[in-house]
């Protein structure tokens, strides 16, 4: 790519950033490409779909969220590991708020531009999932399907307009039951 199109293509994709920050994944590509300062051709020329767009957005953030786990796994007792970093994961869907439901939609479909990005990521929570189980401190009736679907589950509440203090409330409700031989949270 030129230089002059790889600068137009960052700064596209900065202001994507900032109007789904704003407004969530649902917002309009007219008025990301508006802001942008280029046509609604150009934004499609570089992202055909709403998907390869949030999934080049998101693949910094997963990918991130991977090499996170291993740090995690390297560094953290397991059950410690494992809350840090589902924690880490609500945190990254949360900023990328409305984003819950294309992450479980893509999941499931291997031909989403998002699948790839999903499915690695699912794959590292699951890693330092089973290395809790293995050392009796998480749940053995949970895999990793379940931990997408509990990060999605408290990444969607975090969206809502509850208080946020509710929100960390039940991601330690959820994390306590999750792992085994922890006291129930306190309020």
């Amino acid at each position: 790519m030129r230089a002059d199109a790889q600068k137009n293509y960052e700064h596209l994709l900065a202001v994507a950033r900032e109007v789904l920050t704003e407004q969530g994944a649902n917002a309009s590509l007219r008025d990301i490409a508006r802001r942008a300062g280029v046509g609604l051709g150009t934004l499609y020329r570089h992202f055909p779909t709403r998907e390869a767009l949030l999934e080049t957005l998101l693949r910094a953030s997963f990918d991130a969220l991977k090499a996170r786990a291993g740090e995690l796994e390297a560094s953290s007792p397991p059950d410690e590991a494992l809350v840090a970093w589902l924690r880490e994961a609500v945190g990254v869907a949360h900023r990328h708020r409305g984003v819950v439901d294309s992450m479980m939609a893509a999941i499931a479909d291997p031909d989403s531009a998002l699948h790839a990005s999903c499915v690695a990521m699912r794959a590292a929570g699951t890693r330092l999932l089973a290395r809790a189980q293995a050392e009796g401190l998480a749940r053995t009736d949970v895999d990793g399907v379940d931990l997408f679907a509990l990060l999605g589950a408290l990444a969607w509440l975090r969206d809502q307009t509850s208080p946020e203090r509710r929100a960390d409330h039940l991601f330690s409700v959820i994390a306590g039951a999750l792992l085994t031989d922890r006291p129930p949270a306190r309020r």
